[in-house]
Parts: C-alpha cells; sequence; structure tokens
C-alpha cells in the first residue's frame, strides 16, 4: 500500500540564517492510509515548521533538503502551481487559532463557497447546499444561520468547527491539524478530537496531528513522532513509545502529563531549561543540558535514531546499549 506521506531525511534550513543550522534536521516519516500520526514536542521543537514542509507553505527563504512525498509523487519535483493545486484539492490543513484561517470581514457562508473553488462542476446553489451538510455533519445546530454570520460572531469552538468543514469541504487525502484543541476549554476539545476522529474515517485518508499534550496523541493518534529542538528523538506506534518510551525526553513528557500523575499534588512537574533555537543547539545531544539520565559521551556526540524494530526508532546513546 502506497503511504499517504513519506518523509525521506528532511533537514530545512533557512537561508537568511547566519549560523546556518537547520530549523529541523533528518527527520523520516510515513503515514499510511487510515492512520493518525501525532507530532509532539515543546513550543520551538520544529513541529509546524514540519507541517509547513508538508504543506509547501515555507517562507521564501525555506529549504528543504531529502524528500516530502505524497502518495509516492515527490512534491520537490512539482511546480509552484502543481502543489497549489494539490493543497487546493487533496491536502487540507486546520490551524491552531480559526479566527486566523478565517476572513473577519466576509460571511461563512461566501468563504466556504471559495474553499470549494476547484469543484468546476457545481454552481454557486450547489456548493452552498454542499457547504450546508458540512457544517450539519460536522455538529453545528442552525447551519443556514451560521452561513449567514461573521467569523468574529462565533464561538472559539464554533470557529473551529468551521474551519474543519472547511478543510473537509476540499475532500483531502492527507490533513493536517496544526494544534486545533489549544485554546479551547476541556469539553469543547474532547468533541474535536472526536469529529477529527470521526472525519479521518469518513475521507479514508491520513491525519497529521501537532500537539504538546501526550494525552491527546494517546486518545486519538495511532502513531507518534516525538520532536525535539529539530530532531526526531523517538518514533514508533502509540502504544509502544507510551507504554515503553526509550528516550529521555519522551519519558520526561509523559511524566508532565497531568493524567499520569496518580498523587494530588499542588506544583505539577515540570522539564528544567528551555528548548535550545537553532543557533544555540549544544555540540551533541540536542537534550543533554536538560537530561537526567545524560552521559559525558552525550555532551559531544549526536546520536542517530537506532532502529527498535518495525517503525519504532529512539536517539539516544543509551539505547540499546550493553
Amino acid at each position: 500500500m502506497t503511504p499517504i506521506l513519506e518523509m525521506d531525511r528532511v533537514s530545512i534550513r533557512y537561508s537568511g540564517d547566519p549560523a546556518g543550522a537547520p530549523a529541523v534536521r533528518n527527520v523520516s516519516l510515513v503515514v499510511k492510509p487510515g492512520e493518525t500520526l501525532g507530532l509532539v514536542g515543546e513550543s520551538g521543537s520544529g513541529k509546524s515548521t514540519l507541517a509547513a514542509a508538508m504543506m509547501g507553505l515555507l517562507p521564501v527563504n525555506g529549504r528543504v533538503e531529502g524528500r516530502i512525498l505524497f502518495r509516492g509523487d515527490d512534491l520537490s519535483a512539482r511546480s509552484s502551481e502543481a502543489r497549489r493545486r494539490l493543497l487546493g484539492s487533496r491536502i487540507a490543513m486546520i490551524a491552531q487559532d480559526p479566527f486566523t484561517s478565517l476572513n473577519p470581514v466576509v460571511r461563512i457562508g461566501r468563504q466556504l463557497i471559495e474553499f470549494q473553488h476547484w469543484r468546476s462542476e457545481l454552481d454557486r446553489k450547489a456548493r452552498w447546499d454542499r457547504a450546508v451538510q458540512m457544517l450539519r455533519r460536522v455538529g453545528l445546530s442552525d447551519p443556514d444561520l451560521r452561513m449567514k454570520q461573521f467569523p468574529h460572531q462565533l464561538s472559539g469552538g464554533i470557529r473551529q468547527r468551521i474551519a474543519i468543514a472547511a478543510a473537509l469541504l476540499v475532500g483531502p487525502d492527507l490533513l493536517i491539524a496544526d494544534e486545533p484543541t489549544t485554546a479551547l476549554d476541556a469539553t469543547t476539545e474532547d468533541q474535536i478530537i472526536e469529529l477529527i476522529r470521526a472525519s479521518r474515517e469518513a475521507m479514508e485518508g491520513a491525519v497529521v496531528f501537532i500537539t504538546h499534550d501526550m494525552g491527546v496523541v494517546r486518545r486519538l493518534c495511532d502513531k507518534v513522532a516525538v520532536l525535539y529542538a529539530g530532531e526526531m528523538v523517538e518514533a514508533g506506534s502509540v502504544v509502544e513509545v507510551m507504554d515503553t518510551p526509550q528516550h529521555p525526553y519522551t519519558k520526561a513528557l509523559l511524566a508532565c502529563d497531568p493524567a499520569e500523575i496518580s498523587e494530588v499534588t499542588r506544583n505539577l512537574p515540570t522539564i528544567p531549561g528551555n528548548v535550545p533555537p537553532p543557533d544555540g543547539r549544544p555540540e551533541g545531544c540536542v537534550f543533554a543540558p536538560r537530561c537526567v539520565e545524560v552521559l559525558d559521551e552525550c555532551r559531544t556526540v549526536m546520536p542517530e535514531p537506532r532502529r527498535l524494530g518495525e517503525g519504532r526508532c529512539a536517539a539516544c546513546l543509551r539505547v540499546g546499549a550493553a
């Protein structure tokens, strides 16, 4: 079965960076039809940069090294116009803040009609009816009213549902969701997660879900890739990575998940320190300055991902050591 998305040793650099350090380095991923891949890590880990590369939406000074394949086709070999058509018909994205992805001075109905510009066989009424049906499908009451409203008249949860409806109107093979539940309350977050799960099943495609929340990954995703400072430090099935984490950073993230804390406490666990910027990364393992399991060798040797089984790897010198 041809994967929906395949990234082969992908690194991302910005031409104006005087240090020349990659924002993302040597990431390899495979997402097959029907799968949901979680990209997880703290802010500054490279998750959104990787998503922008998948979409072909890097800034003009961004450069991708390696290959990004969509259904076996190398996206870098396509013209900019061909990539634009692909984004409008087979790849869609849900942004973290739906208000930034919706035009504040245009009614919802007009925007949802324009999202269907590639459906040239449909007239305006057919596109309107299709949009109303999609709003109903994502659980919005009175969709005819929503079509006539402006984004500022809607709550964050409703705007996010509309953003999901807009993405699904494309009928994508690949749906990229960039932290779509970050600004929502717990109840709305649960509803959005269930909606994305149902949408994946309905479209028979794949989902890449970007988050910093390990609990969301456990509930929604089949596979997970853990990113830190532009490096993929661990990847595998959600069950394997969550139940038997191998990299110290993965262990630290799981320890900070409130759902994993069994004792009542006023102070939630944290990871001391901060994610270093590309021009401030250490010589060896990027996590070494914050790692509680650090070895002397970790400060000088950059570990490469070590294969632990089918689709499972971890980039740590302790992994596989005698």
